[in-house]
């Protein structure tokens, strides 16, 4: 995911962050050029060797970053710590989504935002077809990538209070079909 192609989708999502940010799947760091009003940032990569690489994006940042190592699925924060909840191609991949929306809810402060652009099943039924046939291809060779993910029901079936989400297909990539939004924790 660190093609350009996704740096302006990186920029507007990454740009809606403020304040004590968590950012889910951190990987190589690839968002922290975009983050500009935040106090801290929270880096949530399970991977240390990830992390390590990360650490070239670091250098120039001016706030704080915190690795937390542990998964999404459980995140190691308590209650109502976050003004912001990043996650930036990370839902596709988890092991459970339901439950990282659920970690995620938690460690948000009442009325904490869930910025978000992930890719996931398109409206398309014929592409959504072709996803669902190359999924387990992509979960073998792209981390655990499910290309057949319904972003936005994984979301309306949660507790958050959805605020937007744009959904739209990538230019001159029909199964790539991109949500956008953002979700907030109404407690």
């Amino acid at each position: 995911m660190g093609n350009p192609i996704f740096e302006s989708y990186r920029r507007e999502v990454i740009g809606k962050a403020k304040g004590n940010v968590l950012e889910i799947g951190f990987g190589s760091g690839c968002n922290t050029p975009y983050y500009k009003n935040i106090d801290v940032l929270y880096a949530l990569e399970p991977s240390k060797e990830l992390f390590e690489i990360s650490k070239r994006n670091l250098k120039a940042t001016s706030f704080p970053i915190n690795h937390i190592k542990s998964p999404a699925e459980k995140i190691s924060s308590p209650n109502d710590s976050f003004d912001t909840v990043v996650s930036t191609w990370c839902l596709c991949s988890v092991s459970n989504p339901q439950q990282v929306l659920r970690e995620i809810y938690r460690v948000l402060k009442p009325g904490g935002l869930f910025v978000f652009i992930d890719h996931g099943k398109s409206n398309n039924q014929i592409v959504a077809i072709l996803q669902n046939a190359l999924t387990p291809l992509s979960r073998a060779l792209a981390g655990g990538c499910h290309l057949n993910r319904d972003i936005e029901k994984l979301l309306r079936s949660s507790n958050f209070s959805i605020d937007a989400v744009k959904k739209f297909t990538l230019k001159g990539r029909p199964t790539i079909y991109m949500y956008k939004g953002i979700a907030v924790a109404k407690k």
